[in-house]
């Protein structure tokens, strides 16, 4: 991910502060238990209908339950927006249900929860922060520590900022191995536990797929639409933050509702695209004032149509990104190795 800088560009200023906007967003804050219980009904309902649906198609042809796989794996990322939700306790009123149906959800999405909300609480807050990178976001380096690396050391960091790599491999690492482990969180037993009753719950219901139904729904139906998913996912995450005009800083200017606003773009989705992804495209809003649940972000955008303006990426725009590595801290912009390789020179 990136981030930081607490001088935004003149085509991304509003007339309010960031701060400011923090105020105007605090009315959208309550969520609706009726409707929040609606959204996660719609979601979970098809996702289970379709497993068994893929699952009874297993005997009709496996090029249409790997073609069922897809649908499966746009609610299962919906699943999982809706868990990130839970996190921020945004979901429902009461905090202690929210995370319970974020820890269920979370063996759905091979998730630890609690070690999920911590790490996503550090990005959160320390987004965009130089000297805070580390947790939570995707390895974003400065030009001039490119340029410190050995050849060897920049071999690897172009190898994992590699687009191939970057969403081919690392989603497979992320969710079925480094889940696995409360990264960064080790010393903390509550989260080992966190993960290991995950783990221990994920192990149960594959074993039982298996036992009614050996290798092929493990391997034709959790296995890709499991991967489908968690590449999506990726590929949000990456373009929530990682564009030219998103902002890093270092400690001393940094500052956290600037970089919330400021470094997380609006990332323009078909409607049925937000659907699935649970309007997490609306990023800058969420990133700024993250207890707004998620069916209340376009409601935001409608009544405060300059914050809609800021930091809106197109879909194509957003395949530019992938060329986009390192943060330009005098020109405050990312740039492409071969921009990089110019400015140096």
């Amino acid at each position: 991910m990136n981030i930081a800088s607490a001088f935004p560009t003149e085509q991304t200023k509003t007339v309010k502060s960031a701060k400011e906007w923090v105020s105007t967003l605090a009315k959208f804050r309550e969520p609706n238990p009726a409707r929040s219980n609606f959204e996660l009904l719609i979601t979970a309902v098809p996702f289970l209908a379709l497993w068994a649906a893929a699952w009874v198609s297993l005997s009709v042809s496996y090029w249409l339950t790997l073609a069922l796989s897809v649908p499966i794996s746009m609610f299962l990322l919906r699943l999982f927006t809706i868990q990130h939700d839970c996190g921020h306790g945004s979901l429902f009123k009461n905090r202690t249900a929210s995370d319970w149906v974020g820890r269920v959800l979370g063996v759905v999405t091979l998730t630890p929860y609690d070690v999920w909300r911590r790490t996503h609480a550090i990005h959160h807050s320390s987004h965009g922060n130089l000297e805070k990178r580390g947790i939570g976001d995707i390895v974003t380096l400065t030009v001039a520590e490119y340029q410190a690396l050995s050849p060897l050391w920049k071999l690897q960091y172009r190898a994992y900022r590699n687009p191939f790599f970057l969403f081919g491999f690392v989603p497979a690492y992320l969710f079925f191995i480094q889940q696995r482990f409360p990264v960064g969180l080790t010393k903390t037993p509550k989260y080992w536990v966190s993960a290991m009753l995950t783990n221990l719950a994920l192990l149960a219901v594959l074993g039982t797929i298996y036992y009614f139904g050996g290798w092929a729904p493990i391997l034709l139906i959790f296995v890709p639409s499991t991967l489908l998913a968690a590449t999506a996912g990726m590929w949000l995450f990456y373009v929530q933050h990682q564009f030219e005009e998103t902002t890093w800083d270092h400690d001393e200017n940094w500052d956290l509702h600037d970089a919330a606003l400021y470094g997380s773009s609006h990332y323009i989705l078909p409607s049925w695209l937000n659907w699935f992804s649970a309007n997490i495209a609306i990023h800058h809003v969420h990133h700024l004032y993250a207890r707004i649940p998620f069916y209340r972000l376009p409601e935001v955008l409608r009544e405060n149509a300059e914050l809609g303006e800021i930091n809106r990426m197109t879909i194509r725009e957003s395949l530019a990104s992938v060329r986009m590595h390192l943060w330009d801290e005098d020109g405050k912009r990312l740039l492409s190795f071969r921009q990089a390789r110019a400015l140096t020179a």
